[in-house]
């Protein structure tokens, strides 16, 4: 039943929607029922109220004429001023009316209220007949008097309309509003700390260094929010102690290099010196590259307006000129000329300059396409024309010192460091960095920020 309701979109996506809608239903319910009831009551209140008045009329009547003479109750019932609604008549014999015997309610409340009026049993009636419709609209009441005659009431009840009220309505309009509003006044302080709390979960995915909640309001928010507080700075305490560490061995691994790349220099076989050397060069670019990584991760520089697409042509221009033996149209860029949004510019230039780099190393050409916003996120696409990467390693290439490149050559391999130094610095701005192979060959790195 639920999946039908979504189906049809009745039901709603967030939790305040959900919550206001429960309770404004369970409002207007209980509403409706709680009128009913009142209005019921009210009207079985004026009907008893109506055949009350009907019986005390009537037994007034009998008691005037069982005790005046019988020549003189001719004149008394010509004289009774009685409703419009309400017809006397004396008759010798039973009456008889084209009517059914009313319910044995009705029955029993005229016989009951007959006790009412102030009379010696001698004197009370012999039979009451009470006749009806079923809704009451026409009633007939004979009392027989002592000596025979029938004393006849043909009357008609007003119907009674359970929600026959001028004010009604406005009523009902006035406290369902009012309702209505304090509901949905209530339901947004409670699901507002819901929303800070994801809020701050979503600040603290880009910056773990986010300032931590206020511990404040009911005790349940005040315990929720201190147990966020808690999580974020074991967070930040593991983030820190994990590059210190990093950075702590990268850095102590350049006094041995060094001393190895001296005393590499001293040996007779010119062959095992190169190697040497060269190993020792790729030793000391990885601990560079582990010292920019740690570096990448502690950092927290400003954010600014930038020009984006300013930007963008500065990397491209700074990586054809690295390359001047490339083409000119292996390094292009289609999208606005300005485009301005607040970013870490330096950070942000090193995630292009690796994309683009990237791009150039694999493949000899970058493509950069800078797509208008949407849904709040500029999107930025970096194509190549190379051969791909196989989709089953489309997520492991962002992990750290992941090589696809067989070789050890560090000018084609690199260090496997560019693309998950990419992706921290678009999850530091709240976006993020994924790969797919075009249709139509090579590899596409879409780089994803908040507009």
């Amino acid at each position: 039943m639920l999946s039908r309701i979504r189906a049809l979109r009745i039901w709603p996506a967030s939790l305040a929607a959900r919550t206001a809608l429960v309770l404004l239903g369970g409002l207007l319910l209980s509403q409706i029922g709680g009128l009913m009831l009142h209005a019921l009551d009210r009207a079985e209140m004026l009907q008893s109220a109506q055949e009350h008045e009907m019986a005390r009329r009537v037994m007034t009547t009998y008691r005037s004429l069982v005790l005046a003479r019988p020549e003189q109750r001719g004149n008394l019932i010509d004289e009774a001023r009685m409703p419009g609604d309400i017809a006397l008549s004396l008759s010798e014999a039973a009456p008889v009316f084209n009517l059914p015997l009313a319910s044995p309610e009705l029955q029993r409340h005229m016989q009951s209220h007959t006790l009412i009026v102030p009379l010696p049993q001698s004197l009370r009636p012999r039979q009451i007949l009470v006749h009806s419709t079923e809704d009451q609209a026409r009633v007939a009441v004979s009392l027989q008097l002592p000596e025979g005659q029938w004393l006849v009431a043909e009357l008609s009840l007003r119907p009674v309309w359970p929600w026959h009220s001028n004010a009604f309505l406005a009523t009902f309009g006035i406290m369902s509003a009012v309702a209505a509003l304090l509901t949905l006044w209530a339901v947004r302080r409670l699901v507002e700390p819901v929303a800070t709390l994801a809020d701050a979960a979503e600040a603290l995915g880009r910056d773990v260094n986010a300032p931590p909640l206020p511990e404040t309001g009911p005790a349940e928010l005040a315990t929720a929010a201190a147990a966020f507080n808690t999580m974020a700075a074991r967070i930040r305490r593991f983030v820190e102690d994990r590059t210190f560490l990093l950075t702590a061995i990268g850095h102590d691994l350049r006094t041995p290099i060094t001393r190895l790349r001296l005393r590499a220099e001293f040996m007779e076989d010119d062959d095992q010196r190169t190697r040497m050397l060269s190993d020792l060069d790729e030793l000391e670019t990885m601990v560079s590259a582990t010292l920019a990584f740690g570096r990448d991760a502690t950092t927290s520089e400003p954010a600014v307006p930038v020009d984006l697409a300013a930007l963008v042509n500065t990397v491209l221009t700074e990586a054809g000129d690295a390359r001047p033996d490339l083409p000119p149209e292996a390094v292009s860029y289609a999208g606005p000329d300005r485009f301005t949004i607040t970013t870490r510019p330096v950070a942000l230039k090193r995630a292009l300059t690796n994309l683009v780099t990237n791009a150039l190393n694999y493949a000899g050409t970058a493509k950069v396409m800078l797509m208008p916003p949407q849904d709040g996120q500029v999107v930025l696409h970096v194509d190549d024309d190379g051969p791909g990467i196989p989709p089953e390693d489309l997520d492991r290439v962002f992990l750290p010192f992941q090589r696809l490149e067989p070789s050890r050559n560090r000018e084609t391999g690199g260090m496997g460091l560019g693309l998950p130094i990419t992706r921290n610095i678009a999850r530091a701005h709240g976006g993020d960095v994924t790969l797919q192979n075009r249709p139509a060959g090579g590899l596409r790195a879409t780089l994803t920020l908040p507009d």
